[in-house]
C-alpha cells in the first residue's frame, strides 16, 4: 500500500493541485473545516477553482483564504452569511455562485462517491433552484433532478486518522466531511491524531480508508465562531 501519510500541508498537496479544478471542502462554518489544507492550497497558486462547500468558511478563515486572492471562479454553496467577502463578491458579480439547498448538497457529494448520476428530491420544487432541471412526479409529487458531485480534490477534516487512512470525526465536524470524502477523485484528510494502521475499532470509523490517498496532521489551532458566556449575574 502507497504512504499515505503526508509531513505537512504543503507536501500532502504537492503535484495535485491545477488550474480549473473543482475542490470540495468540508465544515460548517469553522466546525470540521480543513483549514492547513485550504492555507496550503491557497500558497499553491492554483486559480479559477470550483469550489463546493456548504458556507465557504467565515471572514478571514477557510475558503474566504482564497476568496481574497482571486483563486476562486465559482462557488456551490448553500449558505453564504456570515461570510461578508463571500457576500460582497456574489452581490458584484465578481464571483459566480450555484446555490444549492443544504441537504442537496450533502446528497450531491455522497451520491458521487456512490456512483450515482442523479436523485429527484422535492427539495426545491417551484423555486429558483429548479429553474432548467428536469422536474418528474412521483406519487402526485413533483420532485426535481439533481446531480451528484465528483470533485478533483476533497478536502476534509477528522479528529483521528490510522496510516491506511481510515477517519473518525467528532461531533459536529460530522458535517459534510464524510460525503465529500466520498465525492472527491483524490481526498487529502487533515487529522488532529495519526493512530498506527489497525488500532481503530472497524464499528467505529466513519470514513473507509479506501476513500482517502493523503492524511495530514493539522497544526493550525481550533478556533471558537461564536463564543456565547452566561453573565456573572446568572453564574453567581
Amino acid at each position: 500500500m502507497k504512504k499515505k501519510v503526508f509531513g505537512n500541508a504543503t507536501d500532502a498537496l504537492a503535484g495535485i493541485a491545477t488550474d480549473g479544478m473543482t475542490v470540495m471542502a468540508g465544515g460548517f462554518g469553522l466546525c470540521g473545516m480543513p483549514a492547513s489544507l485550504i492555507e496550503a492550497l491557497r500558497d499553491t497558486g492554483a486559480s479559477a477553482l470550483t469550489c463546493v462547500s456548504n458556507n465557504a468558511g467565515t471572514d478571514g478563515e477557510g475558503l474566504a483564504l482564497l476568496l481574497s486572492t482571486g483563486q476562486i471562479r465559482k462557488m456551490i454553496s448553500s449558505y453564504v452569511g456570515d461570510n461578508k467577502l463571500f457576500s460582497d463578491l456574489y452581490l458584484s458579480g465578481a464571483i459566480e455562485l450555484e446555490f444549492c439547498p443544504q441537504g442537496t448538497l450533502a446528497e450531491r457529494c455522497r451520491a458521487g462517491g456512490a456512483g450515482i448520476a442523479g436523485f429527484y428530491t422535492k427539495t426545491g420544487v417551484g423555486t429558483v433552484n429548479a429553474e432548467g432541471k428536469e422536474i418528474r412526479e412521483f406519487d402526485g409529487v413533483p420532485h426535481v433532478l439533481e446531480t451528484g458531485i465528483i470533485a478533483d480534490l476533497a478536502l476534509v477534516k477528522a479528529e483521528i486518522a490510522d496510516e491506511d487512512g481510515n477517519l473518525i470525526y467528532r461531533k459536529t465536524a460530522r458535517n459534510f466531511n464524510p460525503d465529500m470524502a466520498m465525492g472527491g477523485r483524490m481526498t487529502v484528510a487533515e487529522v488532529e491524531q495519526i493512530v498506527p494502521a489497525g488500532s481503530l475499532d472497524p464499528d467505529h470509523i466513519h470514513t473507509p480508508g479506501i476513500f482517502v490517498q493523503r492524511v495530514v496532521q493539522s497544526t493550525r489551532a481550533k478556533r471558537i465562531e461564536k463564543l456565547t458566556e452566561r453573565s456573572k449575574e446568572v453564574a453567581q
